[in-house]
């Protein structure tokens, strides 16, 4: 059987034997933009034929370079996908920077940040509703609560700690050092719902943010009060022990 005809999951465990495992080439200005090339030519094809349907092979014709080449560049399609992680980051962070700098209310900085997201991630949508079946798979290195995707997860929280850390609301003390970590699993249930919207423009995700930020809102800004405290501490133990 072909490489590009394994699994996704047995793609990245193969041992090399039909495109041999290399070290990473040298960062230079040409391999840099090998690089582009390759992951410009892998996310256009995710988008018109699929997740599954593209290959490796398919990436490296279109891209015009030798399917090893490819390869020497990335391993496998899911490192590509690791890097339309980190592009689909970079370009949300650029979208948020504005309205962080600005805006000092917790619920506006967090449907905006949300907001972004779904609009910098929609030209991925149909990829996406395809692609989720794998990434939904706990033992996928694709799953974005994987060690592979370790960077893209943190530089994602690092977006919901800059919504608490510039917010101008009150809040308990514990909670607010949680709640970068509690915003992106929140962040993550949007995803969930995003995948599966059908509506034009994503009408529907979009109000399910306006639907639930509020909520969230009213939340984080009772922590802060004596009877509602040790509610919250309650909370933030569970998600200690829970971690443990």
């Amino acid at each position: 059987m072909e490489k590009d005809q394994m699994s996704p999951f047995s793609q990245l465990q193969s041992t090399g034997d039909e495109h041999p495992m290399t070290e990473p080439p040298p960062r230079t200005r040409g391999s840099d933009k090998t690089r582009e090339v390759i992951v410009e030519t892998a996310l256009r094809l995710f988008r018109e034929r699929g997740y599954e349907a593209t290959t490796m092979r398919a990436i490296a014709a279109e891209a015009g370079m030798s399917v090893g080449n490819a390869y020497y560049y990335f391993a496998s399609k899911e490192i590509l996908v690791q890097a339309y992680y980190d592009r689909a980051q970079t370009e949300h962070e650029a979208a948020c920077e504005r309205l962080l700098a600005t805006e000092r209310r917790f619920a506006a900085r967090l449907a905006g940040v949300l907001r972004e997201w779904v609009r910098v991630s929609e030209p991925y949508h149909e990829f996406a509703v395809k692609f989720f079946k794998h990434a939904a798979e706990p033992s996928n290195p694709l799953n974005p609560f994987s060690a592979e995707s370790s960077p893209s997860r943190e530089a994602s929280i690092a977006i919901y700690r800059r919504v608490v850390e510039g917010s101008s609301d009150r809040m308990d003390g514990e909670l607010r050092a949680e709640l970068p970590e509690l915003l992106w699993l929140m962040s993550m249930g949007v995803v969930l719902f995003w995948v599966h919207d059908e509506s034009e423009g994503c009408r529907r995700t979009h109000r399910f943010i306006e639907l639930t930020v509020p909520l969230v809102d009213r939340l984080v800004g009772l922590s802060h009060l004596p009877g509602l405290r040790g509610v919250a501490r309650d909370f933030i133990a569970g998600i200690h022990e829970l971690r443990e």
